[in-house]
């Protein structure tokens, strides 16, 4: 094992019974390590990898752009492609002004700064509390961190971070007897309204991620929910943010998942898969009365944020590739297809006797396995890595979030490795709870 190279969130000592897999290349949906194994990448290499690696409309349009420029400073300078996109992703969204990062977390940084910022420039100075929603997880930067509630992430940092409020999730996986999913959005939704009557003069935004809180182990809930978060925000004058860094791009079965609510946020933060999985970037979209709230010839009332490689040439021209291929592939279109096959693809997994709480998203599987026992992720993980399969279980829910090429044979082989590895992993006598788990093998 390598000490030099220490891994993100990665206990390292585990790294001396399971190293970690040496990548060598890669080829649509599949990883290729360095003795030529090969390696189904079913979880998009962390969510970031929409039409796999080494993609080659991507490909050639990053070459390309190495013979133009490579990064230019977006302070006092701009380019092509940064202008291109941030119009393209403005007609997309219906947010007309584009603020660049480098990351997820710096995007909702940028976010949560930018909301504070707005009220104290509106006179209302006293309006800095932010309200997300249990088990919610943005980032781990001090910011991010402090409206992400996964214990085993946030509690050492605890002295840190700014105290923030989280409300009932919206999780459909808490219907009760005779409730639907819609139920579970407007209960959760009462509890955020109960918030808001009394801390609305307080509080500037609300942070949600649309559709499935994803290090929650991929707890979805209805776009009920966003309906109602979004009117709720509107009558208590607090900023909507939609983290939409794991779930945008297609990832829900629509670009954006706000989308499925008919709702437009205040602000959208997106990351991950808008370079396809090529470069770091980020982004947040936000409204004009937003940006007029900055407009102003008193350089302390403008947004003095910024980091090194805001806005880089080629991670703009890979974004820029990405809507590209959306657009003359029709991806949308075919991912619902691929999806209705995939599920029936899948049925036998989801009769499983230990799964519970099948679900589907667009793009994205998950179950619980009931009775898990202690290490079960770690467990699972290492028994599908070496059936050639790279699965990283959030707990005890299993996921698949592939490429958009994967295909009914990679999908196949998922459902195949998983049944035999239900029936081969341990099993608690304690049946576990619904509780957001380290994505941590």
């Amino acid at each position: 094992m390598n000490t030099h190279l220490w891994h993100p969130c990665t206990q390292m000592q585990h790294l001396e019974s399971l190293p970690p897999l040496k990548i060598a290349r890669g080829e649509g949906a599949w990883l290729i390590d360095t003795e030529g194994r090969r390696h189904l990448d079913a979880i998009s290499s962390w969510w970031v990898n929409l039409f796999g690696h080494c993609n080659p409309r991507i490909n050639a349009a990053l070459i390309d752009q190495l013979g133009q420029i490579e990064h230019v400073m977006l302070a006092g300078c701009s380019h092509t492609p940064v202008l291109e996109l941030s119009e393209r992703l403005a007609r997309l969204t219906g947010l007309d002004h584009a603020f660049y990062g480098s990351d997820g977390a710096s995007a909702v940084e940028i976010a949560l700064k930018m909301s504070f910022h707005t009220w104290k420039n509106a006179g209302r100075p006293q309006k800095t509390g932010f309200v997300s929603l249990k088990n919610s997880y943005h980032g781990e930067t001090l910011g991010a961190l402090s409206v992400t509630d996964v214990a085993i992430f946030r509690d050492t940092y605890a002295p840190l971070l700014r105290h923030t409020h989280q409300v009932a999730s919206p999780d459909a996986r808490q219907a009760q007897a005779g409730e639907t999913a819609v139920d579970v959005a407007r209960r959760a939704a009462a509890d955020l309204e109960a918030w808001l009557q009394h801390n609305a003069d307080t509080t500037a935004a609300l942070i949600v991620e649309p559709l499935v809180q994803c290090a929650a182990g991929m707890a979805m809930h209805d776009p009920e929910y966003l309906r109602l978060a979004r009117t709720l925000c509107d009558r208590y004058a607090v900023h909507l943010i939609a983290d939409e860094i794991a779930v945008g791009f297609g990832r829900t079965g629509t670009l954006f998942a706000c989308e499925q609510a008919g709702i437009r946020p205040d602000f959208i933060c997106l990351s991950k898969g808008i370079t396809g999985g090529y470069l770091p970037l980020a982004c947040v979209l936000t409204t004009d009365a937003v940006y007029d709230g900055f407009y102003n010839a008193d350089v302390r009332l403008g947004f003095l944020h910024s980091h090194s490689y805001t806005g880089n040439p080629l991670a703009c021209r890979a974004a820029l590739a990405v809507l590209d291929i959306f657009e003359a592939e029709e991806v949308l279109a075919q991912n619902r297809v691929k999806a209705a096959a995939f599920n029936r693809l899948l049925e036998p997994l989801r009769q499983h006797p230990r799964v519970r709480h099948f679900r589907n998203k667009g793009m994205i599987w998950a179950f619980d396995v009931a009775d898990a026992a202690p290490g079960f992720a770690r467990d699972f993980h290492s028994k599908a890595r070496a059936s050639g399969v790279l699965l990283r279980p959030i707990g005890n829910t299993v996921y698949f979030m592939p490429p958009y090429v994967v295909g009914e044979a990679e999908i196949a082989l998922l459902a195949e490795t998983c049944l035999n590895l239900l029936d081969q992993t341990s099993k608690s006598a304690a049946v576990p709870v619904i509780t957001a788990a380290p994505a941590v093998p």
